[in-house]
This record gives structure tokens, sequence and C-alpha cells, in this order.
């Protein structure tokens, strides 16, 4: 595996990308843009980044917040409050303009993790270039805004989360139905944040892993 750093500009400025890459990329190259939890882009993403490029994908993660990292759960929803959508979902669309045009990638899928879970739903309505999405335990746009659906969507979920609770997964559901939308649910029992293996208060390995086994057949199935 190699990594390294993509350098972009963005609406709100110039910020950086952490880029891992199989070592023996050939051919077509796929891309999965990863998206961070609300903590910033740390070691945990980096490490999913890593495990992606040893799947075949190259991993894109933009850094939604310049380089802030912490570890503080009040620091963390603080950052995630001054971050305006669209200026995360520029972010997130100028990394995908720049990664085009440095690896030659021909297609995108997206994924996250909590808030990044919500900008890889959000993304897969609004942004052109996607072809598939997985998000975990991220929110729940509008239907207005989730009838804007450009590509299929896996979404990961776990019944014992407060935040991303049954209830809201079960609208999504809903309209994805009503809508006729290419959205599969997929549900463990386990909390919010179950992926997270660096903590270790609500990861559940056995959903992890058959959500990690499910997610990259997904995306190999489409990209």
């Amino acid at each position: 595996m190699k990594t390294e750093t993509l350098e972009f500009k963005t609406a709100k400025g110039a910020t950086t990308a952490f880029v891992a890459m199989p070592d023996d990329a050939s051919g077509e190259t796929k891309a999965v843009v990863l998206v961070q939890e609300y903590w910033g882009l740390n070691d945990n993403i980096k490490d999913i980044a890593g495990r992606y490029a040893a799947e075949g994908f190259v991993c894109i993660a933009p850094d939604l917040y310049s380089g802030t990292v912490t570890t503080d759960k009040t620091e963390a929803a603080k950052l995630m409050g001054e971050l305006e959508a669209e200026d995360g979902l520029d972010i997130i669309n100028k990394a995908m303009i720049a990664a085009t045009d440095k690896y030659e990638i021909k297609k995108f899928g997206i994924t996250g993790f909590c808030m990044g879970g919500t900008y890889a739903l959000e993304a897969a309505c609004k942004l052109e270039g996607l072809h598939a999405s997985a998000p975990f335990y991220g929110d729940v746009p509008d239907e207005f805004t989730l009838k804007g659906l450009k590509c299929p969507v896996l979404f990961v979920s776990g019944t014992k989360d407060a935040w991303i609770n049954p209830e809201k997964v079960a609208d999504l559901e809903r309209m994805a139905k009503v809508n006729t939308l290419p959205i599969e649910s997929v549900k463990y029992e386990a909390d919010h944040a179950f992926f997270n293996n660096t903590r270790p208060e609500v990861y559940d390995e056995a959903a992890a892993k058959d959500a990690w086994a499910r997610v990259i057949r997904f995306f190999n199935e489409n990209l």
C-alpha cells in the first residue's frame, strides 16, 4: 500500500485529503471517498482507508476540518456544528475532481461513518460522479433531497443506535419504497459506531466484519 496527501482548493480555501492506494493499481481505476466521523481525519479513518487500498481501491479521505482532530466529544460536536453542509459537500466534490485529475479515477463510491455517513448519503443525492454510496449510521435526509438520489445505496445501521434509531431507519425504508429508490437497508443488533474498533464500548466485531464484507461486495459490483 502507498499513501500520500492530495492538495486541492475549495470555496473556503485550500485543504487536503489522505489517499491510500494499492501497490499494484492497474487497469480501470476505482475509488472510494471515505468521509470522517465528527472526530476529524484521525488515525482510525486513515486505517480504514488502508483497508480499502488492500481491497484494490484508491481511497480518498478528504479533511473536512482542515487539520483539526479531537478526541473530546464536546469539541467534536462543535466542529461538526460549525461545518456548513454545503461546505462539506464542496470539499468532497473538489476532492473527487482533484483525484480524477491525478489518479485517473473512472468510478467513485462514497462511504462514511456517523457525520461521514450523513455526508455519504447527502452526496449521493446532490453530487455528480458517484456510482455507489454506503453510509454507516448517518442521518436521513428529507424526502425532497432523497428523491434526487443518483446511485445505489447500501445503508448500514444498528438497532441499538439511539441517534440513527430504528424509527429513522424505518422512515428511510418507507421513502425508498414509496419513491422506488435503489436503497438497501442492512441492520445489525449493534450500537452507534459499532464499526469503530478504537471504541471498545460500542465496537461489535461480528457486525463490523459482516458489514465490511457486504460493503466491499457492494462496491465491487457497482464500481
